[in-house]
C-alpha cells in the first residue's frame, strides 16, 4: 500500500492570492479595451466589405453604420447597429440610357427599365432641379397628392438594404473571422500578460 500526498503550503497559496487578487482588479478594466480594440478593426472591415458588397460609396456606408456602443465594465459588447431601408437609386451612381436608368446595386450595373432622371426627349435631355438627382418612375396620370391634376411620380428603390447586406455574404464572413477569431486571440495574450505581471 502507498499513499502520495500534495500539499499546497500557505507562503504558494498567499502568492497566488494576491495575483488572482490582482487579475481581479485589472480584467475588468482591461478587458473592454481589448473588446473595443477588435471591434474598430471588425467595423473597419465591415466598411470595407459592406462597400464592395453593396456598390455604395465607402462615406454612404460609413454614415450608415455610424458610432458603435463600445464596451465598458459591467457591458463587455462591442455593437454596431444600421438601420434603413431598401437604398434609392440616387445613391448607386445613376446614369440615364433611352432603356432608363442604369444603377449599380450590388456593384453590379443594372438598367431599370421605365425609369428616368431627367425631362425632355432624347437626346435633348435636361435636368430639373425639383427631381434632385433622384431615379424617377410615373405611377400613371392623375390627381397628385398637393391636389393637381398630372403624372404621378414615385423615387425608385434598389431593392437592396444596408441592415440586410450586413448580416449576409461577404460581410458576414468578414465579421465572423475579424471579430470571432481575433477576440479570442487578443484575450488570451492580455490573461497571460496580466498573469506575468
Amino acid at each position: 500500500m502507498a499513499t502520495v500526498q500534495i500539499t499546497w503550503a500557505d507562503d504558494t497559496l498567499k502568492k497566488f492570492g494576491k495575483e488572482i487578487a490582482a487579475l481581479n482588479r485589472r480584467f475588468p478594466k482591461a478587458i473592454p479595451q481589448t473588446i473595443n480594440q477588435v471591434g474598430d478593426r471588425t467595423k473597419t472591415q465591415v466598411i470595407r466589405s459592406l462597400t464592395k458588397q453593396t456598390g455604395l460609396p465607402r462615406r454612404t456606408i460609413a454614415k450608415a453604420v455610424g458610432d458603435p456602443m463600445r464596451a465598458h465594465p459591467g457591458r463587455l459588447s462591442y455593437t454596431m447597429v444600421t438601420k434603413g431601408g431598401q437604398v434609392r437609386l440616387k445613391y448607386l451612381a445613376p446614369r440615364e440610357t433611352r432603356a432608363g436608368v442604369s444603377a449599380k446595386p450590388w456593384g453590379k450595373r443594372t438598367v431599370f427599365p421605365g425609369t428616368f432622371m431627367m425631362a425632355g426627349k432624347f437626346p435633348s435631355r435636361v435636368k430639373v432641379d425639383a427631381f434632385g438627382g433622384h431615379v424617377w418612375r410615373r405611377l400613371g396620370y392623375g390627381q397628385r397628392r398637393d391636389g393637381t391634376i398630372g403624372w404621378k411620380l414615385t423615387q425608385v428603390r434598389s431593392g437592396m438594404s444596408i441592415p440586410a447586406e450586413m448580416t449576409t455574404g461577404a460581410t458576414r464572413a468578414v465579421f465572423e473571422r475579424t471579430a470571432g477569431i481575433l477576440l479570442q486571440q487578443r484575450v488570451e495574450v492580455l490573461i497571460g500578460r496580466l498573469l506575468k505581471r
